[in-house]
């Protein structure tokens, strides 16, 4: 599918931008171009280390921010497809700061539909969070507004081909930021802190997230939302994989932090389909027939009232379980 095109991956310095580019290289490597732009020039040239022109001339970096419209239009000619992958994401930082998160994650999504829009780029997959999902905290509220944005670019493409979709999923594991490196530096110390005792999360893997991109590229209709279905996890379990006997110190939910994490609401159910490996949510106005779309993909529609959230989730990961993931995705060194 990326044999002899050319990718571009804003944020592509991220947790997912590096395994993405992994990905590619190792499995298209007749890839034209691979285009990694981000603003940070440190990540850039740390990853350039891994990847020496010489030994992989496809590859480019690209500095740049996604609130500079003329940058990404510069960037994005000649490219065939964009992952959009950049963003503001932190929550508690994004509530100090919401003026700075409303930049990136709204005008900055408007910036690469955009410059999308006025260049030969074919397909657009923007990541999103199941905090946008009944978003109560500003990174979701931000993430619910660029989904939408996307979305509706779909309206407004004319006569050019393009087309624009979702991936959403939740905690990807092992991603910076994320709580498992935190209770690995933190066991040490003798004590984890937890927000809540009952708090639980979606789970997935960085090849899983990258899984559900590559799979949007190539067979997203245009105006889809992209959820997996993935297990979840009970922060206790977590804390009790990491560092069992380990004290845990209740500090508080931070600002805009859920208890449970939801990826589908009821009020979804009415455009929520079953695709078995995923979910998918489509545009209330597609641009193209549903039950063709249905016929295709063999799309099923979930019943009225449906919902999906970490809580209500029918299959868990076990502390054994999550063990093994942590060695396999986290640190290979990992042991208790």
């Amino acid at each position: 599918m990326l044999n002899n095109k050319s990718i571009l991956i804003t944020g592509g310095t991220g947790s997912l931008g590096t395994a993405l580019t992994r990905h590619i290289l190792a499995t298209y490597p007749d890839v034209k171009r691979l285009i990694i732009f981000s603003r940070d020039e440190q990540k850039q040239f740390q990853m350039a280390q891994l990847y020496p022109e010489k030994e992989y001339p496809q590859i480019r970096f690209f500095i740049g921010d996604v609130r500079d419209g003329e940058r990404l239009i510069r960037a994005f000619k000649g490219v065939d497809f964009v992952i959009h992958a950049a963003a503001m994401k932190h929550v508690p930082i994004a509530e100090y700061n919401p003026d700075e998160c409303v930049k990136t994650n709204i005008g900055g999504a408007q910036n690469v539909i955009d410059a999308a829009l006025v260049t030969s780029v074919e397909r657009v997959v923007a990541l999103s969070t199941d905090k946008a999902c009944a978003p109560i905290n500003l990174y979701g509220a931000t993430k619910l507004t660029s989904d939408k944005l996307f979305i509706a670019a779909n309206n407004i493409r004319g006569s050019s081909p393009i087309r624009f979709s979702v991936v959403r999923y939740g905690n990807v594991m092992g991603s910076n930021g994320s709580v498992i490196p935190f209770f690995l530096k933190k066991r040490s110390e003798g004590v984890l802190p937890v927000t809540d005792v009952n708090m639980t999360r979606f789970n997935i893997s960085l090849q899983q997230g990258v899984d559900m991109v590559m799979h949007a590229l190539e067979h997203a209709w245009g105006g889809e939302i992209f959820v997996p279905k993935i297990p979840s996890y009970k922060i206790l379990d977590v804390a009790e994989a990491i560092a069992p006997g380990c004290a845990t110190k209740v500090v508080g939910i931070r600002p805009g932090e859920k208890v449970h994490e939801e990826m589908i609401t009821s009020s979804d159910s009415f455009y929520t389909y079953d695709l078995g490996k995923y979910y998918v949510i489509l545009p209330s106005n597609p641009s193209w027939d549903i039950s063709k779309f249905c016929k295709a993909t063999d799309a099923r529609r979930v019943p009225q009232g449906f919902s999906y959230n970490s809580f209500d989730n029918t299959e868990w990961v076990t502390v054994e379980q999550l063990r093994t993931l942590i060695s396999e995705n986290v640190d290979p060194n990992f042991s208790v």
